[in-house]
């Protein structure tokens, strides 16, 4: 049973040390399509700012 034991937790602490040791390519990716979609948003964002201020709109945030 001491063995059974041992070797779940040995066995466990592989398991919960591999997760984070090796991002793939398609978590790299994922990563940089997140990263892409963010500044993109950003830029409209700010974009549209810019335009409402130009157009002396009250409301200004977008």
């Amino acid at each position: 049973m001491r063995y059974l034991i041992f070797a779940f937790i040995t066995a466990l602490s592989v398991v919960i040390t591999a997760c984070d040791v090796n991002e793939g390519g398609a978590e790299e990716a994922g990563e940089s399509i997140d990263e892409v979609m963010t500044d993109t948003g950003n830029k409209v964002e700010d974009l549209c700012e810019d335009a409402k201020q130009t157009m002396n709109a009250d409301n200004e945030n977008c």
